[in-house]
């Protein structure tokens, strides 16, 4: 399955970002030769899938599109309502498959490791998606390195892709994760590459009052990565996008779309003028000593045995 460098993220949408925003944002990503839009059954209780459904056909062709969705989360308090077990799942897929008015989903992720359900049953939940007609490929998002190469060495039908938190302030995933993608041949699509708004230097004197990190809602999601390493890695940051005479979210979006593994960034906005902005980092390729320099200053520690395979 081949895709757009950047995907499109729709969390914001039918919560922070309208439906007339969103059609904005979609138009502005597709025109930018975008086609990999990503979404999730939980966004905003269901409403970003049935925003960008709305928008499938009347506003951009569906065959121009490549949505990918994604199941496990809590949805209700039913025994189907979340989970990943075979009933909840292909309960998930139903509800995902209404909402977005389509008869199938190109991309259909795991949102997370579900501990309580046997691997080979929710396995045979994707098998089966992909069998029916009803999903093409499928993924898994946020598992650590033995649960991607677990489930890629008991074969799901179509698993191709993994999403995880990636970004100059997060470099975890390159101990086990990123390995493990690449070594079963998945892509890995990083979630959070501006390091939850971060790397954008916008905190970089204060909070401003229009930002995440000022709303009770994601101050906490925001301030994990406001630490003495980040603003390091933040300063560098700036002083490359100085020197390149572009912001410092482009140089920080172009460094994590060129990581090994790495297929596209899932970038979200409020509204299509940040949208844009990172879209403009398709534009630049970051010479050779940004590059290492910024791999420097943001370096993570390998330990044993993760340093042999380094």
């Amino acid at each position: 399955m081949r895709v757009s460098r950047m995907a499109l993220g729709t969390m914001s949408w039918g919560a922070e970002t309208d439906a007339d925003e969103a059609a904005s944002q979609l138009v502005a990503f597709v025109e930018a030769g975008g086609t990999l839009v990503d979404t999730a059954d939980i966004y905003s209780g269901g409403e970003s899938e049935r925003i960008l459904g709305g928008l499938l056909g009347d506003l951009v062709p569906r065959d121009e599109i490549v949505v990918a969705t994604k199941a496990v989360a809590r949805r209700t308090d039913g025994p189907f309502g979340g989970g990943a077990s075979r009933g909840a799942l292909l309960s998930a897929l139903e509800g995902s498959l209404r909402r977005l008015g389509v008869d199938h989903l190109d991309l259909w992720q795991l949102h997370a490791w579900d501990d309580s359900v046997p691997l080979e049953e929710t396995l045979s939940a994707l098998d089966h998606a992909v069998t029916s007609g009803k999903v093409r490929y499928t993924g898994v998002c946020n598992y650590a390195g033995w649960q991607l190469a677990s489930a890629a060495a008991n074969g799901p039908a179509g698993l191709v892709a993994t999403q995880a938190e990636y970004s100059l302030v997060e470099r975890g995933v390159e101990r086990e994760l990123v390995p493990a993608a690449r070594y079963h041949g998945l892509g890995v699509l990083p979630w959070a590459p501006l390091g939850r708004g971060v790397l954008t230097g916008k905190y970089r004197h204060g909070t401003p009052a229009d930002s995440r990190g000022a709303s009770a809602e994601y101050a906490g999601y925001v301030e994990q990565h406001r630490t003495e390493r980040a603003a390091r890695i933040v300063e560098a940051v700036a002083t490359a996008a100085d020197g390149l005479g572009v912001s410092p979210l482009v140089v920080a979006l172009a460094w994590v779309r060129d990581r090994p593994g790495v297929v596209a960034p899932v970038v979200g906005a409020r509204d299509t003028g940040q949208l844009t902005g990172s879209l403009a980092a398709e534009e630049i390729a970051l010479p050779v000593a940004i590059s290492s320099a910024l791999d420097d200053v943001s370096a993570v520690e390998f330990g044993y045995p993760e340093r042999g395979t380094k």
